[in-house]
């Protein structure tokens, strides 16, 4: 890696399209094991820089406040609640606008860098509603004028808040300048909620799951009430996350991921990281080891921060908190939500740093008001891991667990750049984007790595298997990561695969028109924390639904990436090809690989 050159494969660029699907995994995969995605060190210094950006940016907007200083006296104003809170409100609306996560190139975002305010101010792109059919006045899948102006007013709204001065607010410190005002706060809080139930894009690029929530708190609860409540929200996502961690698919993301890290460059160190390199890419012990150092520390410091009363036991957990964020930070993952991370450091600091038990612990609050809190926190993360079909994995609290719903999308050689010419949206698709960069072979190679990269994790083995029974052969097709075909079409994209759904499959389909056969997806949905499955959908553009069942999660976390002993086993449960054939539908998987399909 150099700070300005790619590290790629030894292959040649020209010649590598040609060979088998799963061999190109084969070798891709191998090469993700010891030099990630290979990006140049420049790409990183730009993410650093736009975390610097974000806070000078934050800094200056809240230092615009009746009673501050200038803002670079900021050790005279940083402790005062609404400085907080505006920071908080700051980061919702750099989310919001796409600067945020899932922008640049870690994200597959290369010209335009950026998704959001390209999309979501642009009339005629898609949009997503989540209840369409339920909710009135939500139907379609058409921006409109009225969504335009409805994303631009709540963006309007934030900054106005950024640049607003404090009013009184019951018990908060006497020599305080205020906090926010209800009266801004209230529209904000009903603009998101039209905008959700018009667009569930919008809602969870705002992290709403937090940021909105805690605008509520920010309105209607008194001070005390308002810090307790905040720190329940932190404490709540860390729990949850921690809870989220506990099955087998952690560990093949920590792998993964550290093996894309920047700092940690040894290839023999990474070997480490799996079972037996180059053969072997399944995680090892001290993958999992490391994995699960993050899990005690979600699961045991929100009990510190939240119940202990010793001053120096809370500092020192506040410290381990910051060190885990920031260690997270510094790894570049994928979706690349390093202003959020950054913004948690902050805020444990400003919240249990400063405003420490008893004062404002749970029991300064009463007890009903704690247990509609914990209650309201908690309800979303037992449905979600419960019933992960249902409920959005940011809302559900499972963050970059590993057990996320997924598509992987196949298109015909030669259809796929329908999306450009059909689509409204903010950029080229990824291929054309790349291609403009580095050619049109090295372009797809990259591509192709994602695809890799998915198959690293403990889901990949189903959809490249589960691909490969459903086309004709791979070769025919140009094979594509589910999260970046949804993330160029509806501008935004974190691990979500709620997102490019049927919904979004439709939407597509009714635009592009693709004949039977052109483009096959194939969704697997999250595990459920007591069912050791995971449920999946094969879809046809054209046609629907072609099958419907389940995979074990024994039999998706042995193979390799490469699926070297042919497609895993599958177990089709409800489609037109099962009720044909009986308990297996046809199988037309090519490349050399098995023939046969057990069920």
């Amino acid at each position: 890696m150099s700070f300005t050159q790619s590290d790629l494969p030894d292959v040649d660029p020209a010649t590598f399209g040609d060979r088998p699907h799963l061999e190109r995994v084969k070798i891709l995969s191998r090469h993700w094991a010891e030099y990630g995605f290979g990006t140049p060190w420049m790409i990183h210094l730009f993410y650093v820089a736009k975390i610097a950006l974000y806070l000078f940016l934050g800094v200056v907007f809240a230092s615009f406040t009746s009673g501050f200083g200038g803002f670079w006296d900021v050790a005279s104003y940083w402790t005062e609640p609404i400085f907080y809170q505006k920071m908080l409100l700051w980061t919702m609306l750099f989310e919001m606008l796409g600067l945020g996560a899932s922008s640049g190139p870690l994200a597959f975002r290369f010209s335009p860098p950026i998704g959001g305010v390209l999309h979501f101010a642009r009339p005629k792109t898609l949009r997503m509603p989540p209840w369409p059919g339920k909710v009135p006045f939500t139907s379609g899948s058409t921006r409109t004028w009225f969504d335009v102006v409805l994303y631009l007013g709540i963006v309007a709204n934030l900054v106005v808040l950024l640049f607003s001065d404090g009013v009184p607010k019951d018990g908060q410190p006497a020599d305080s300048v205020g906090l926010l005002d209800p009266s801004l706060l209230f529209p904000l809080i009903g603009m998101m909620v039209v905008m959700g139930l018009r667009d569930k894009i919008v809602f969870l690029i705002a992290r709403s799951e937090q940021y909105w929530v805690a605008a509520i708190f920010f309105a209607v609860l008194p001070f005390v009430e308002m810090i307790v409540a905040l720190k329940i929200i932190m404490c709540t996502v860390w729990i949850w996350a921690a809870f989220s961690k506990l099955g087998r698919h952690f560990s093949f993301v920590v792998s993964a991921m550290l093996s894309n890290a920047p700092w940690f460059r040894s290839p023999r160190l990474k070997r480490k990281l799996y079972r037996d390199y180059p053969n072997d890419l399944r995680p090892s012990k001290l993958a999992a080891f490391v994995a699960h150092q993050g899990t005690v520390i979600e699961f045991a410091a929100p009990v510190i921060l939240l119940l202990s009363p010793n001053r120096t036991l809370t500092l020192l957990t506040v410290a381990g908190v910051v060190i885990f964020h920031l260690f997270i930070t510094s790894t570049f993952p994928l979706a690349v939500p390093l202003e959020w991370n950054i913004f948690y450091c902050f805020s444990t600091v400003w919240l249990f740093g400063l405003h420490m038990p008893p004062e404002f612990g749970v029991t300064a609050i009463s007890p009903l008001l704690l247990a509609v809190l914990i209650g309201g926190m908690f309800l979303f993360p037992i449905l979600g891991n419960l019933f992960p079909g249902k409920i959005s994995f940011l809302p559900a609290m499972r963050y970059y667990a590993g057990n996320w719903a997924t598509t992987q999308w196949a298109f015909r050689k030669g259809t796929e750049d329908r999306l450009n010419t059909n689509i409204v949206k903010a950029g080229p698709n990824q291929i054309d984007q790349l291609t403009a960069l580095y050619g049109r072979d090295t372009a797809e190679m990259l591509l192709q790595k994602a695809v890799a990269w998915r198959s690293m994790h403990s889901q990949g083995r189903a959809l490249s298997s589960l691909i490969g029974r459903h086309v004709d052969s791979y070769e025919n097709y140009d094979i594509r990561e589910g999260e970046f075909v949804a993330g160029n079409l509806l501008g935004w994209q974190f691990g979500e695969g709620h997102v490019h759904n049927e919904q979004f499959m439709q939407a597509v389909q009714e635009r592009c028109g693709f004949a039977p056969g052109e483009v096959i997806v194939v969704y697997v949905e999250s595990q459920p924390i007591h069912i050791r499955r995971q449920q999946y959908r094969v879809v046809d553009l054209a046609l629907g639904e072609i099958e419907r069942g389940y995979v074990e999660l024994d039999d998706i976390i042995t193979p390799q990436p490469w699926l070297e002993n042919g497609p895993i086993p599958v177990h089709p449960t409800d489609s037109p090809a099962s009720s044909r054939q009986g308990s297996s539908a046809p199988n037309r998987h090519a490349g050399g690989q098995r023939k046969t399909t057990e069920v």
